[in-house]
């Protein structure tokens, strides 16, 4: 049986025999990373008789992808597993089996906590050991309670089922793909490197193969994901290393592919091969992430960022010299151990000097584990409060600015979906940003030309030429 009708033979069983077929909600936390691990998952257990369900009420299995990044994430872990728990015991009671399972980070970071805190829970495993996932299960459903956060000397990638298209088509027009995974650079306030490993590069002909089944399924724009995707150094053909630069040169070349993207770029990884392709590549489109953290040499020394501002600002001017419309969006932590005024200043100067269009901003939590949580002059949770509303102001103000700047201008978007109001429609800027649309100017898939009428809280209003 081929993979479509296999995925159709699934969706006739569940209508004909709703109890014959077993069902996995996931709930997703964090970054984009999770949300390609937690699909993969997904497609993984396809091939044991599970099919996705949008709710965990009449799950069998039951999956937490969690992210470590943000305070208080294992409270939030533990807190939904409680409401799982309970969903879990009155499905006993109906004679029907829940297993739970907690994966990503946190599972990777606590998991032995996890077991002993919540004994609900069936499965605990880490972002390296999402291959042996369905055998996880099938050792739970014999009554093991299945731990598995050990590093895997085995290549992830290469564990992972295939990407089925059937399992693409419905998903939408736009995809991620992870071509890298980990990070070596050991951010004094990140716990990545302690959860995700070191930095692995996907191999060319593996991520090629993938981009392609995806342009078959229908998808036009590819996002590259990796927890530092321009470190992305992967096999290619004769055993010689590639850049990114030059994985989204060859990318450029699959039919259907219309639009390219990546993210989370390190600026220490940003080489001349990556600038090239923001000159030379139209559909690698004007948009980049590209974090800064802080704009005070002295708080960037502290966080082992190994990059001053002046650097961070004179590959800006590089970046926009190769690709002068290019939009910028960045991170930014405020109230770092040891941060002064002065440091903070630094920050606003530098945000007022790059403009950033889009950007993520936090107060400083501290991670377990990270030599960050041990460090001195811990910041005031107050001025840490203030620090964040002035940042966000001036953010706010540019992404305003940028947006104003906009309108009467004519650009594409790729058409996404219908609208919440009858007869409107969403697509896709260039920047990210999502345009509405009053009328239907062409097919879900479909790039068009509109002009850009008026701005609204997050997104553009445009009409369809």
């Amino acid at each position: 049986m081929n993979e479509t009708n296999l995925s159709g033979g699934l969706e006739a069983l569940v209508q004909q025999r709703p109890d014959a077929v077993k069902r996995v909600f996931v709930k997703t936390y964090g970054c984009q990373m999770n949300v390609y691990d937690s699909q993969r998952m997904t497609d993984a257990l396809a091939a044991d008789g599970y099919v996705a369900t949008d709710t965990p009420d009449d799950a069998d299995l039951v999956l937490l992808n969690t992210c470590h990044i943000r305070e208080k994430a294992a409270e939030k872990v533990y807190s939904e597993l409680g409401r799982i728990r309970r969903i879990k015991a009155e499905r006993a009671k109906a004679g029907r089996e829940t297993l739970i399972g907690v994966a990503g980070c946190v599972a990777q970071a606590e998991g032995e906590e996890i077991m002993r805190r919540a004994p609900a829970v069936d499965i605990v495993i880490g972002p390296q050991t999402y291959h042996r996932l369905p055998d996880a299960v099938r050792r739970a459903r014999a009554g093991n309670r299945v731990l598995e956060t050990d590093y895997a000397l085995e290549d992830k990638f290469e564990h992972l089922p295939q990407l089925r298209e059937a399992s693409v088509r419905g998903r939408g027009v736009t995809a991620f793909l992870t071509v890298q995974e980990g990070c070596d650079k050991f951010c004094t306030f990140c716990v990545v490197p302690y959860t995700r490993g070191s930095e692995v590069s996907r191999p060319v002909a593996q991520i090629v193969a993938e981009a392609e089944r995806l342009a078959h399924a229908g998808v036009r724009e590819i996002t590259l994901l990796g927890q530092n995707v321009n470190a992305w150094h992967g096999e290619g053909p004769g055993g010689r290393r590639w850049g990114l630069g030059e994985l989204l040169f060859r990318l450029a070349e699959i039919p259907g592919i219309a639009r390219l993207r990546y993210t989370t770029s390190h600026p220490r990884d940003m080489d001349d091969g990556l600038i090239a392709a923001h000159r030379d590549l139209d559909v690698l489109m004007p948009y980049l992430h590209l974090p800064i953290q802080s704009g005070s040499d002295r708080i960037l020394k502290a966080m082992n960022r190994r990059h001053t501002a002046d650097d961070y600002m004179r590959l800006i001017d590089r970046i926009r010299a190769a690709r002068p419309d290019i939009a910028l969006s960045g991170d930014f932590i405020v109230g770092f151990p040891g941060e002064t005024d002065d440091d903070f200043e630094d920050t606003l100067r530098i945000v007022r000097d790059v403009t950033f269009v889009q950007a993520f901003s936090f107060k400083y939590s501290p991670r377990p584990g990270t030599p960050g949580a041990d460090m001195e002059f811990h910041v005031d949770e107050g001025v840490k409060s203030e620090r964040l509303q002035r940042l966000q102001a001036l953010l706010t103000e540019q992404q305003g600015d940028f947006a104003a700047g906009l309108v009467g201008r004519l650009t594409n978007v790729l058409i996404e979906k219908p609208g919440r109001s009858h007869g409107q429609w969403v697509g896709r800027s260039p920047w990210l940003m999502p345009v509405i649309l009053d009328e239907k100017p062409g097919e879900i898939g479909d790039i068009v030309d509109v002009r850009i009428m008026r701005t609204g809280a997050n997104s553009l209003f445009a009409q369809a030429v």
